[in-house]
């Protein structure tokens, strides 16, 4: 071996001896993993990138018209700020029955031309999120429709409007 190698192979040897610095420690308790899906009502905002499911913690959903009420509120300030939007109107009046997880949206200035937009979207997750802190129905288990002016849109599973 020359000199620049066994210089080279003591270094390395020496960096390998020496470890990277961390001591050792005992097996640590991470704490219980997450399981399931997130209790409490979610509400679903349009953004940039789809649509986005912000928690309303503390909020006892125990009929539509509080889902409802939730989706017409809006974002909050900082949700608006981290570039959320309501694509919901005021003016939208809406009527929800559910019936086997088949959820039926009345919605008279509803119009079933863009039925895949994010608006369509908003309505679909949050009365599906709805439904299942009603009445206990399976996520995977709950459709949409939509009854507008033009006709009825639908059935949806708010899966179809999440990004991928």
């Amino acid at each position: 071996m020359t000199r620049p190698r066994t210089a080279l192979a003591c270094c390395v040897l020496a960096l390998v001896a020496a470890g990277c610095g961390i001591r050792p420690t005992g097996v640590t308790d991470g704490g219980t993993a997450p399981s399931g899906i997130s209790k409490g009502m979610r509400v679903y905002f349009a953004s940039d990138t789809g649509l986005r499911a912000v928690a309303r913690p503390g909020v006892e959903v125990d009929d539509f018209n509080v889902a409802y009420k939730l989706l017409l509120a809006g974002p909050t300030t900082q949700e608006r700020a981290d570039g959320l939007a309501n694509l919901l109107s005021v003016e939208q009046r809406q009527s929800v029955t559910s019936r086997d997880g088949n959820v039926t949206i009345e919605a008279p200035g509803y119009s079933a031309d863009f039925p895949q937009d994010q608006s369509t979207g908003q309505l679909v997750c949050t009365f599906a999120r709805a439904e299942v802190l009603i009445h206990g129905t399976r996520p995977d288990k709950v459709q949409v429709s939509i009854v507008g002016e033009d006709g009825r849109a639908g059935p949806y599973r708010c899966q179809q409007f999440l990004p991928r």
